[in-house]
């Protein structure tokens, strides 16, 4: 028999269980022609779980409710994985831990800063305020332990990480903005490290951070006024909107000091287009072009090493840190073309790049906000310099081998 999930698909706790199988194999169908608010009032439903709440996992020996219940039956399925125990008899307390926290401090924070601003539930602004708080709390403490770990619980993927992005995903396509999210560095890079991930794409498809907090949908709460006399109407001070609130209404952005610089007779669409045109011939057609087009005055050409390449023992691991990277860097995509190679055939993989800025210096807002920018040493190309010139072109048509070595990967930003 198979596992029947009822449910719609557009549920993040629905998606824990969808994830999870994706990893494990696990053959999970979603019930056909469910409908929220139909087939869960049905006495059918009622009886794998009396409360009607979804999911629901019908197994062969019975059903299971609550997503994380079922998330670790679908991840467990009667065999032991990495994915739900970890590598150790130490990291399986560890996976519960976080699941714990994800649920009554994430998760719990999100949905009472989110539900109430869009109807399902009373709009308190005190209670608003203490949420929001009680989830920087839990933001603080997660990026704190993401500084020195990729994931939650040793060196790869585990149901404590399913649990916590698909928690979070509701949280950053809702209602957590990038002024709301930057204060935590460490669980942007591990968010959109994780969520990327093909078996979660797969689930979740392409996940878009908000660009605002929603409207409050409901009315404010009022307090109960005692009966008293009546008494002459007194002037009613507007009610100034709460902290939260005005962070709905940011202020207009100062124009990037990028676009205060003299024109370039360099157009850097016209260059990524050349790039992702060119498909045959690479040498004497993009990377010739490359160089007809580039202008040393308005743009400047940087190689960057990771300084840890010692570190990068696991393939996948080290390919993760690259992609982080790469998106951390999609405030600059207007100004910047850039190359990342993954060198070596066997560990510890060397990570290497090149870099096209506009201007004379790496941007400083880049500098500012990317946190992986400091784990690379940057040094300036110099194009009289041949052999450096050559280095350029062979990093742009990803030759191999690349200085004698193979590549496991190359990755480009444009």
């Amino acid at each position: 028999m198979a596992l029947i999930l009822h449910s719609t698909n557009n549920n993040k706790n629905t998606s824990k269980a969808l994830i999870a199988a994706e990893y494990t194999g696990v053959k999970v169908d979603l019930a056909k022609d469910f409908q929220m608010g139909v087939s869960n009032k049905t006495p059918e439903f009622l009886e794998m779980n009396p409360i009607g709440k979804v999911p629901v996992l019908q197994t062969p020996y019975g059903p299971v409710f609550e997503s994380n219940a079922i998330a670790r039956y679908v991840t467990n399925n009667e065999t032991l994985t990495i994915l739900y125990f970890g590598s150790s008899f130490f990291e399986y307390p560890l996976c519960e831990q976080w699941n714990d926290f994800s649920a009554t401090e994430v998760d719990a924070n999100i949905a009472r800063w989110l539900y109430p601003r869009l109807g399902y539930g009373v709009y308190i602004p005190q209670a608003e305020e203490g949420a929001v708080a009680a989830l920087k709390r839990a933001l603080g403490a997660l990026n704190t332990h993401l500084a020195s770990n990729t994931y939650l619980v040793g060196h790869c993927i585990t149901l404590a990480d399913i649990i916590m992005v698909c928690n979070l995903s509701i949280g950053f396509r809702m209602i957590m903005t990038k002024s709301f999210t930057k204060e935590f560095p460490h669980v942007e890079r591990y968010f959109w490290t994780v969520v990327n991930q093909p078996n979660f794409c797969k689930i979740l498809g392409e996940v878009k951070q908000a660009e605002s907090i929603p409207a409050v949908q409901s009315k404010p709460a009022q307090p109960e006024k005692p009966k008293a006399k009546e008494e002459p109407k007194k002037e009613v001070k507007k009610e100034e909107p709460s902290p939260v609130e005005e962070e709905a209404a940011p202020k207009p952005k100062a124009k990037n000091p990028l676009d205060l610089l003299p024109p370039s007779k360099m157009i850097l669409d016209d260059w990524k287009r050349l790039y992702s045109n060119t498909k045959t011939n690479f040498r004497e057609v993009a990377v010739k072009g490359f160089w007809d087009m580039y202008d040393p005055e308005g743009y400047s050409l940087w190689f960057c090493d990771y300084k840890y390449n010692d570190e990068n023992t696991v393939s996948f691991v080290t390919l993760n840190k690259v992609g982080g990277f790469l998106q951390r860097m999609d405030l600059v995509r207007k100004y910047a073309f850039g190359k990342m190679l993954i060198v070596g055939s066997e560990a510890p993989f060397k990570v290497q790049g090149l870099w096209l800025f506009r201007g004379k210096e790496i941007p400083k807002f880049v500098m500012d906000e990317v946190y992986d920018m400091e784990l690379y040493e940057w040094k300036e190309v110099d194009i009289n310099d041949e052999a450096q010139k050559e280095r350029v072109s062979q990093m742009i048509e990803d030759h191999e081998p690349f200085e004698g070595q193979a590549l496991l990967d190359a990755k480009c930003f444009k």
